[in-house]
């Protein structure tokens, strides 16, 4: 059986309480499939040189950002959809979690013309959300653990990761979909 086929079976239940219904498992494994396939293509495209040079990837803000958030986009989906209260799903979350506040704290360094821009609102979502997400999952109210997951999943790293790749002139917009001249 692949691992597709197991995170998704019903024989692999979910711990109680953590259940997600088949049509948010559907679109938690399109959002990270799809969004983990457009960086990995930009990453390629940028190291093997044909991507253009962006001034951006100078700035070690964006470079710590980066670096934190490309493998929390799969592993992110990797917990959502795989067996849940497993001595490895703990492990593997504090490591997501520990990469989304690093993501977010970066992303207070990376300004646009020198401001905050529309898309630091997703800083202080992503603060918050980390610390309740650790909070209720400690507490065992594993229902409010699950909501604060899968919003971070959705809110905090979706939305921002498609702004940053559709969004003409962003780093992983450049890469994915730029030309060199």
């Amino acid at each position: 059986m692949t691992i597709l086929a197991t995170m998704l079976s019903p024989s692999n239940p979910p711990a109680k309480g953590f259940d997600l219904s088949p049509a948010m498992r559907g679109i938690v494994l399109a959002a990270s499939t799809i969004l983990t396939a457009m960086a990995l293509y930009a990453i390629l495209r940028a190291m093997l040189g044909i991507a253009p040079a962006h001034p951006n990837i100078r700035s070690a803000a964006i470079v710590l950002h980066v670096v934190s958030v490309i493998p929390a986009i799969p592993l992110g989906g990797y917990l959502l959809l795989s067996r849940k209260g497993t001595a490895l799903h703990k492990q593997l979350g504090k490591l997501w979690i520990a990469m989304m506040v690093v993501t977010a704290l970066s992303a207070i360094f990376i300004r646009t013309s020198g401001s905050f821009s529309f898309i630091h609102v997703f800083v202080p979502l992503t603060l918050i959300g980390a610390w309740q997400t650790v909070r209720y999952a400690r507490l065992g109210r594993i229902a409010e653990h699950r909501k604060q997951i899968v919003g971070m999943y959705l809110g905090a790293l979706m939305i921002p990761g498609l702004v940053a790749f559709l969004l003409p002139g962003r780093l992983m917009n450049v890469w994915t979909f730029g030309w060199p001249a």
